[in-house]
């Protein structure tokens, strides 16, 4: 595969010339080059002596073969080619054939827009090459690991070197994301996509996060254009993340490597990086790079603590902390927000627990009024323990050595012990206590 992607062509069919004139002299200045066919056929045919065919603008009604049966044999010669139809005719069940059948992504109607139907064409285009120019890049990492497994000598100094190479092409290709210009909800659109390729639970993730910290927000009293700020930013809080392993995603910071974890912690510059050349988006890039802040000053990338920490940015972190906590242990809407409210002060703003126990109830639970002087049974990771807990369960080594009895109350003393033991003969599962609610 070449390093340098081909000028793209869009192919417009249609058996009227006026039409394919007029659309040549629209596009005549276009980053990219058009061809055109007058029948179905002949589009066929120059389909199959042509490459890099970006975007296919086929009619509808058309004699001998019409648009929608053009564009479902059209994706034997050209499958990577977004289609559209573009047609006077308004012909549901035609729309309902290209989309079907032909794959057809836009349903267009003449007469059109010029400057409308140039926005769409170059958004095509535009979708094209990022994905051309993803599949370039991936080939070029597939088969540099092959050429990998190959070297027998001088490993280290060669992985360092192909490390280098593959992280110039993810930089790239995240400059490449920045440039994109498009209007404001064009850009919320593409990478919202983005964000789905990642997977069902990231969809859902970040629904979520945005349902929390737009109720918590408004509970909070700001301003409606900051709220839609907050919402954005949740929703594409981890964009950042695309292009990180996904074995490094299924882990907890705490437990990630080094190497990994410093991977880890470039996604919310990445994020804030990725949107930052659209200037409406530009404050949720500022929540975006921070939503991994500490309220301790503790967290990435900058280090900020407390108020110098946006208000925004702390709300999209709780909401974050919330529904992972729902989501990774499976806890009742009482034990996660008991959870997650062992790091306030820590991680979070103790400031917004009363706005997150509120809201909890109607924005994302159904649960009954909290009893603040009840406890709850939760199984811990060793930092998470702190003083005054209550071991509901005996705390055995991973080799079966009895650490602490049940009926224990915690201290300085013995969460160190636990820890230590922790780190020298591990156990599979975490240490059982009861946590007071806030």
């Amino acid at each position: 595969m070449n390093d340098e992607l081909t000028r793209p062509i869009v192919l417009f069919v249609d058996d009227e010339d006026n039409i394919l004139k007029a659309l040549q002299r629209l596009t005549m200045d276009e980053e990219f080059d058009t061809e055109t066919a007058n029948s179905g056929d002949t589009g066929l045919k120059k389909l199959a002596a042509l490459s890099d065919v970006a975007l296919i603008v086929s009619d509808q009604r058309m004699p001998g073969m019409n648009g929608a049966e053009f564009l479902q044999q059209s994706r034997q010669l050209a499958p990577d080619a977004i289609r559209m139809l573009l047609t006077g005719y308004s012909d549901i069940s035609a729309a309902a054939d290209a989309i079907n059948k032909g794959g057809a992504s836009r349903y267009l109607n003449k007469p059109w827009q010029d400057e409308d139907l140039l926005q769409t064409l170059r958004a095509a285009v535009e979708t094209w090459r990022l994905s051309s120019e993803n599949k370039r890049l991936q080939a070029i990492v597939q088969a540099q690991n092959e050429e990998l497994k190959q070297w027998n000598e001088n490993l280290k100094n060669r992985v360092l070197q192909q490390t280098t190479a593959i992280r110039k092409k993810a930089d790239d290709l995240n400059e490449a994301l920045i440039q994109l210009k498009h209007n404001y909800n064009g850009i919320i659109s593409a990478f919202s996509n983005l964000v789905e390729m990642q997977g069902l639970r990231m969809q859902q993730h970040a629904r979520n996060v945005a349902e929390l910290a737009t109720a918590a927000a408004r509970e909070y009293g700001l301003m409606p254009e900051e709220i839609e700020t907050i919402r954005t930013a949740a929703l594409l809080h981890d964009i950042g993340e695309i292009g990180i392993p996904e074995r490094v995603l299924e882990k907890s910071p705490e437990y990630m490597t080094q190497d990994d974890l410093q991977l880890y912690s470039q996604h919310p510059v990445r994020g804030q990086m990725a949107i930052d050349s659209i200037v409406d988006l530009r404050p949720s890039g500022v929540l975006i790079r921070h939503h991994h802040e500490n309220y301790n000053g503790s967290g990435f990338p900058d280090g900020l603590k407390g108020d110098q920490i946006p208000i925004g940015a702390r709300i999209l972190a709780y909401a974050d902390q919330l529904d992972r906590a729902v989501a990774n242990g499976g806890d009742t809407a009482e034990q996660a927000l008991t959870r997650v409210e062992l790091g306030l002060s820590i991680k979070l703003d103790p400031g917004l627990q009363r706005v997150f126990r509120k809201i909890a109830r109607y924005a994302y639970f159904t649960m009954p009024e909290m009893d603040p002087n009840a406890t709850v049974e939760l199984e811990l990771r060793p930092e998470e323990l702190r003083n005054g807990m209550l071991l509901t369960r005996d705390v055995l080594s991973g080799t079966g050595l009895m650490l602490l009895n049940k009926g224990v109350t915690l201290d300085a003393v013995k969460i160190e012990a636990i820890q230590r033991y922790y780190q020298l003969d591990p156990p599979q599962r975490g240490v059982w206590a009861l946590v007071h609610q806030r």
